[in-house]
Parts: structure tokens; sequence; C-alpha cells
């Protein structure tokens, strides 16, 4: 029997998210200035996603100290700011480090419902 982990958002709550929410909850949390995000799988696993509400961060950590893996946009150049951390710092990231908000949301969905990158996400090992 295949069991899917479960996740939940990493600010004190217990309650799981599932694929079906965790696109509603991400986008409440951005229309109120939250544009950081993290997620903790049962299985010990983080999600990040980081946003400034067009492209976003999308890394998967699989445990702590873990370098992970994070999507991309290769072919595409420049950078873009105003990704604020939930400590209050301001980053700018290049945009091949990236993914359009659209495209960070699906990838989350369904890593958050399958425990996988999709099968058509571009990313990038950094183990």
């Amino acid at each position: 029997m295949l069991v899917i982990e479960s996740w939940v958002i990493n600010d004190g709550s217990p309650v799981p998210v599932s694929s079906g929410t965790v696109l509603e909850t991400l986008r409440s949390r951005i229309d109120s200035g939250q544009l950081e995000t993290w997620l903790t799988s049962s299985s010990g696993r983080s999600l990040a996603f980081v946003t400034n509400a067009e492209r976003a961060m999308v890394m998967l950590l699989e445990e702590e100290g873990d370098p992970g893996e994070h999507a991309v946009t290769p072919e595409v150049e420049g950078s873009s700011d105003g990704f604020v951390l939930s400590n209050g710092q301001h980053d700018e990231y290049p945009d091949e480090d990236t993914v359009p908000i659209g495209e960070a949301l699906r990838i989350v969905e369904h890593v958050v419902g399958t425990g996988s990158w999709p099968a058509n996400a571009r990313r990038v090992v950094d183990r």
C-alpha cells in the first residue's frame, strides 16, 4: 500500500494541507504579505515557496542541511527582486532560478499531492 506523506505549513499549525487546499492557503498568505512559506512533510522533507507575487523560488529538501533541488526557467535572463523573507530580508534572484507564479503553484500542488516533482517541471539538483 502506497502511503503519501502529509504536509503542514511551518507556522505552528498542526493542521495538514492537501493538494486541494495548498493553493488557497498559499494565495491567502501572499495576499496578507507572507511571501515565504515552508512546508514540512511527515517524512521530514521540506518544501520552500518564496515569491514576489510574479515569480517564485520553489525548493525541495530531503532533510535538514540538504542543499536540495529547485525549480528553474533556464531560458530566461535577468533577475527579479521583491522576495521578502519572514525575517524581513529582501532577496533578489536570477530569473533562471525561479519560475512564474502559476508554474510555482502547480509544482507545489503536485509535490504536496504526490510527493514528487511534476514530470515536466524543470529543476536543478543542488546536491
